[in-house]
C-alpha cells in the first residue's frame, strides 16, 4: 500500500471516529428533539383547527331550537372568529407574548363552547336532535384529541427544553446550534385545562 493511500485510509478512519463520537455525544439529540416539538405543535394546531370546524355546524343546530339564547351564540361564534384568524408569527413557539396569546385565544373559544352546551341543557328537543347528538360526540372526541396533543407537545418540549439546559448538551447546542431557543409551553389555569362538558 503506497504512503499517500495510508493517509487517505488514516484519514477517513479519523473522520469516521471523530462522526462515531459526535453522534454518541448526542450532537443530533437537538435537531431530533427540535423536529419533534415542531410535529407535536402541527397536531395541536390541526386538533384545534378540527374543533373550530365543528363550531359553524353546532351553533346553526342550537340555533334552531334555543331561539332566546343569542348572546350565547354570539360569544361562541366572536370566540371562533378570534381564534381562528390569529396570525400567527414564525417564532410562536419561542414568543412567550404571541404563544400566550394564541393559548388565551383557544381557552375563550373553550369557555364559550362549554356555556353553549350547558344552555343546551334547558332545551328538550335540541337534546334529542341527531344531529345535535352527532355533532357533541365529535365535540367530545375532539376536546379529548386536543387534550392529547396538548399533553404530547408538552412532553415534546420538556424534553427539548431540558437538552438545552442541562450539561453537556447544553454546551454541544450552543456550538453546533446557537439559534436553538427554549420552546413555549402550555400554562393556562386548571378551569380552562379542562374539556368543555359534553355529555348530557
Amino acid at each position: 500500500m503506497s504512503k499517500g493511500l495510508m493517509k487517505l485510509v488514516g484519514r477517513i478512519a479519523a473522520v469516521c471516529v471523530v462522526g462515531l463520537a459526535l453522534a454518541g455525544c448526542g450532537i443530533n439529540a437537538v435537531p431530533t428533539q427540535d423536529e419533534q416539538v415542531k410535529a407535536a405543535w402541527s397536531q395541536v394546531q390541526n386538533e384545534y383547527q378540527r374543533r373550530a370546524d365543528l363550531v359553524p355546524n353546532l351553533v346553526a343546530t342550537v340555533k334552531g331550537y334555543a331561539t332566546h339564547e343569542e348572546k350565547t351564540l354570539t360569544e361562541v361564534t366572536e370566540a371562533r372568529a378570534k381564534a381562528t384568524q390569529m396570525v400567527l408569527p414564525p417564532d410562536i413557539l419561542t414568543n412567550p407574548q404571541a404563544f400566550h396569546q394564541f393559548e388565551q385565544n383557544q381557552a375563550q373559544l373553550s369557555g364559550a363552547l362549554g356555556r353553549l352546551l350547558a344552555v343546551s341543557e334547558s332545551y328538550p328537543q335540541l337534546k334529542a336532535d341527531q344531529n345535535f347528538l352527532v355533532l357533541q360526540a365529535q365535540l367530545e372526541g375532539t376536546e379529548n384529541r386536543i387534550a392529547v396533543a396538548r399533553r404530547d407537545y408538552i412532553d415534546a418540549v420538556q424534553t427539548y427544553n431540558t437538552t438545552l439546559r442541562t450539561i453537556p448538551s447544553r454546551w454541544i447546542a450552543a456550538i453546533f446550534y446557537p439559534e436553538a431557543k427554549v420552546r413555549q409551553t402550555f400554562t393556562t389555569t386548571e378551569d380552562t385545562q379542562h374539556a368543555p362538558k359534553v355529555t348530557f
